[in-house]
């Protein structure tokens, strides 16, 4: 059998012999780098066979001398290793092998730390490990998780995939990795590309870059709503969206939810509005929109938990009555609600929008309704012409 070139084996030996940090192939050139504390090291490759047989036996000769045995890593155990399952102890070691799943594997683990991560970033530098490190407290919060953000934002312009572009947006917005300027960058970006109001909604609800005034009924539900405290949860959730960033928070929800364009966007939107509103979710979260106007309702009319505060509300401030059902109905918005339109299509754009409206209309409806423009509401349930009045009149 034939082996590595005598001048390959002796380059590779020299160095692992110099203890590497992490090691990365490039088989489309046929090199070898070493990442130590020095700078790189690069082996280029001269082979005696085929291109592919030759890294099989490159990959062997390492594996050899990382782990004592050539069978490399387990691709096998790839699904395994990104559930976060790898050793923290052999984490150092996988960097070495130069296996992409390899690295793969050190980035889910949960014992992974900016020292790991910087590694792990030079030999495999891709939006998806940077996402995944990002997740990580002790990496975000580093000199790393800025690299890693800044590599994201330059690389959004060229992201297709909805859902990866929210989880960038949503991972670059965490203290620390950006300032003020970049994040309004972003944010003047989301006019043409939606989906990066849900990250931010994700990321900072009680935060967003959008200018917003406090609710009209906000002073005088105020008293009633300190009373109780913040123990009770429908105070504190009433609260919060009566204030100016709770307000901010619902227009731009409302943008948001006005043009989807795919499933992935939308189960984003409804779980980011179930974990706004959790601390009013009922124990179920209904999958009817019937069923869900009619529990809004029910708990609205003071018949649940909320009895005692629902009426000193209504004797407050008669007002609150096109508040408290919309609130409700929110609170038991969930990815439940769309997944039975979603079984019966995998339709996008337009067609998905136009099959969500029974859905989606209540939903939206409910945050006109918190924003104080019950009467918008009432005119997009009119149809197209009430639709056409009602931007004329939010123009005005």
């Amino acid at each position: 059998m034939e082996r590595l070139s005598a001048e390959d084996a002796l380059r590779l030996n020299v160095l692992l012999a110099n203890e590497p940090l992490a090691v990365r192939i490039d088989e489309s050139s046929l090199t070898v780098y070493g990442l130590s504390a020095q700078g790189e090291s690069v082996v280029r490759l001269n082979p005696n066979c085929r291109d592919e047989i030759y890294l099989r036996r490159v990959r062997e000769l390492i594996s050899s001398q990382v782990l004592g045995s050539p069978g490399g890593y387990p691709v096998y155990l790839r699904r395994w290793t990104r559930m976060g399952q790898a050793r923290d102890e052999h984490l150092a070691k996988l960097l070495l092998l130069g296996e992409p799943e390899a690295v793969v594997a050190v980035v889910y683990a949960p014992g992974l730390t900016e020292e790991l991560a910087r590694r792990a970033w030079w030999a495999m530098p891709t939006a998806d490990n940077a996402r995944i490190m990002l997740c990580r407290e002790a990496v975000a919060r580093s000199a790393i998780g800025r690299e890693l953000a800044a590599y994201l934002i330059d690389y959004l312009p060229f992201e297709q995939e909805a859902q990866a572009m929210i989880d960038s947006i949503r991972l670059v917005l965490q203290p620390g990795l950006i300032d003020a300027a970049t994040r309004d960058v972003l944010w003047a970006r989301a006019a043409n590309k939606p989906s990066y109001y849900v990250g931010f909604l994700w990321a900072q609800p009680d935060a967003l870059p959008e200018p917003a005034a406090p609710h009209p009924l906000a002073a005088t539900l105020d008293p009633v709503l300190a009373e109780a405290g913040e123990a009770a949860p429908l105070a504190r959730l009433l609260r919060r969206l009566l204030s100016a960033p709770g307000q901010a928070f619902l227009e731009v929800l409302g943008r948001a939810l006005e043009r989807p364009g795919n499933q992935d966007v939308v189960v984003s939107l409804v779980e980011c509005i179930h974990d706004y509103f959790h601390p009013l979710a009922p124990p179920e979260l209904p999958r009817d929109p019937d069923a869900l106007r009619v529990q809004a309702e029910t708990r609205a009319a003071g018949a649940g938990a909320e009895a005692e505060l629902v009426a000193r509300l209504r004797a407050a401030e008669p007002g609150v009555a096109s508040l408290l059902p919309a609130l409700f109905l929110l609170a038991a918005v969930g990815e439940p609600l769309v997944a039975p339109v979603f079984a019966r299509t995998d339709a996008i754009g337009s067609v998905m929008r136009r099959k969500l409206e029974p859905v989606l209309g209540p939903v939206q409806d409910a945050i006109r309704a918190l924003l104080g423009q019950a009467d918008e509401a009432r005119a997009r349930r009119g149809g197209p012409s009430g639709r056409r009045r009602a931007r004329l009149s939010r123009r005005r």
